[in-house]
């Protein structure tokens, strides 16, 4: 029996200790977005994961180790799953802006994640560091995939010739307003100037396409 008792403590710890680096990376997440990267400290992202500054170093050494861990296992590391989605897709290519469109948001603009945008817009000036590693995990990727997208729907005719470096901006510029909005104004604005993310992303996408479908013979 004592042996039994001994052993569950030990149990216990060693399933804390694995869950620290993700317990970390959420508490770090949430005060990302409530504070931004400047204004959060180590230690607050410590105490609020429950372990001490010293474990958190164990894992990340620094703070930009940190927000880079967050991105990547939030956002950045999402893109394989993604590009194997659009490679399986099947439906017609209006179809696949909208479920990329709507997927993004199921996925990222519902989340805490959501939040990482705007701490990167409003704070790249003053961490240029931030901002190259955002663009590189990030962006990049993200036009890559949308440029896959827009390719798909020229290469079958259904969309007309676009300018695939400016063309990638139509979908991304609504879902950019969207997180600016719930991240600024959303909080602040009355029930009646509120916006509907679902219904808003089914007007951009039917104004997109209105644009982009070939005109029919």
């Amino acid at each position: 029996m004592e042996g039994a008792t001994g052993a569950k403590p030990r149990q216990r710890r060693a399933r804390r200790k694995e869950a620290r680096p993700g317990e970390l990376v959420d508490a770090a997440l949430a005060l990302f977005v409530e504070k931004g990267f400047a204004a959060t400290r180590v230690e607050e992202v410590a105490a609020r994961a429950g372990v001490s500054k010293g474990t958190l170093f164990l894992y990340f050494p620094s703070k930009e180790e940190l927000f880079k861990a967050v991105v990547r296992e939030t956002i950045a590391g999402r893109f394989t799953e993604w590009n194997e989605e659009l490679d399986r897709f099947d439906g017609s290519n209006a179809e696949l802006v909208r479920y990329c469109m709507h997927s993004w948001w199921e996925r990222i603009g519902m989340t805490a994640a959501s939040g990482i945008t705007k701490l990167v817009m409003s704070e790249a000036g003053m961490f240029p560091e931030i901002a190259a590693f955002y663009q590189q995990e990030v962006i990049g990727p993200g036009h890559d995939l949308l440029r896959r997208v827009l390719q798909r729907g020229m290469d079958s005719g259904e969309f007309r010739p676009l300018q695939l470096e400016y063309a990638v901006y139509s979908l991304i510029a609504p879902m950019i307003f969207l997180l600016m909005w719930k991240h600024s104004m959303a909080p602040c604005c009355p029930a009646s100037q509120q916006i509907d993310p679902v219904s808003f992303i089914d007007s951009q996408v039917s104004l997109l396409l209105g644009g982009m479908l070939a005109p029919a013979a």
